[in-house]
């Protein structure tokens, strides 16, 4: 295996831990580096140091600190831009007819910086999902080359998670399956088309989970036909992405993706709440 490979499975299999390990059997345990301040015992005491560092950075309040503008307002471009098929010209010109002079480059780092952040909180505020995935691929123009945008629903069509992947390989994968693990839980079977690379992901993430001593395998179905849930559900992506002409860099198209797809949850109503406003629950998301 390659360093690249090893890298991408590395993250798996630290992912898969977080979520699975129990407590003593390869989870934190007493002397590690999180509970008492000492040194590094283990690879698990590794494991998990770098996991909680993770995960308390996304779990955390968003900021706006240094945005020079009011919160809602902040937010309300951000949304909006995510949400509709506009162009940051036209947001500009919106932003404006409601009284906030805001230039189309402030707009464009608003979505960078925080579509990521809002997408993490999203995960851990969404609805239960079911245990049958759908799970398929559709095309990303950045940088003039065509990307993979890996994305999963259940048999609801509920969104479970995305990932931007510049290969469409193993260890991608595996990555891709290892992070909707450990947000979603572990399926019962996940459909996928006849995708070596995916089926080969599959296979990895029953490795390490036997690993770690789950019981649990996760089955593998090859349908084309059960697969036509998540090739209709790419529709709203596409539609919102075709209008941008293709990204500028690979952080920027996976910033901005993650908050299409949480927008776009948001019309979905995966998210437990009283209102009725698209925006008031967005904004609820970040704090």
């Amino acid at each position: 295996m390659d360093e690249f490979s090893a890298l991408y499975i590395s993250f798996a299999e630290i992912t898969i831990w977080w979520k699975i390990a129990p407590m003593g059997q390869g989870g934190p345990r007493h002397g590690s580096v999180a509970n008492s301040g000492v040194g590094l015992t283990s690879l698990s005491d590794l494991r998990f140091v770098l996991v909680e560092k993770f995960r308390t950075g996304w779990l955390s309040m968003i900021s706006l600190k240094g945005c020079h503008f009011p919160k809602d307002a902040a937010l309300y471009a951000v949304y909006f831009y995510l949400r509709y098929t506009v162009s940051y010209r036209d947001l500009e010109e919106i932003m404006a007819e409601r009284g906030v002079q805001v230039d189309r480059a402030t707009l464009n780092k608003w979505v960078v910086k925080y579509s990521p952040m809002i997408a993490t909180r999203a995960q851990s505020k969404k609805r239960p999902t079911l245990s049958s995935w759908r799970m398929d691929e559709t095309y990303i123009l950045v940088r003039g080359k065509w990307m993979y945008l890996c994305r999963a629903v259940d048999k609801a069509g509920n969104t479970l998670d995305f990932m931007l992947s510049e290969r469409r390989n193993r260890p991608a994968a595996a990555r891709f399956f290892a992070k909707a693990l450990a947000s979603n839980g572990t399926p019962s079977k996940i459909v996928i088309d006849k995708s070596g690379a995916n089926a080969a992901g599959i296979r990895e993430v029953n490795k390490i989970l036997n690993r770690f001593g789950c019981p649990a395998k996760i089955q593998t179905v090859r349908s084309k036909y059960l697969d036509n849930l998540i090739e209709q559900d790419h529709r709203f992506i596409k539609c919102r992405v075709r209008h941008t002409c293709g990204f500028k860099s690979f952080s920027s198209a996976s910033a901005t993706l993650d908050g299409i797809e949480v927008a776009d949850m948001v019309r979905k109503r995966q998210f437990p709440s009283n209102t009725t406003s698209g925006f008031q629950l967005f904004a609820e998301m970040a704090g």
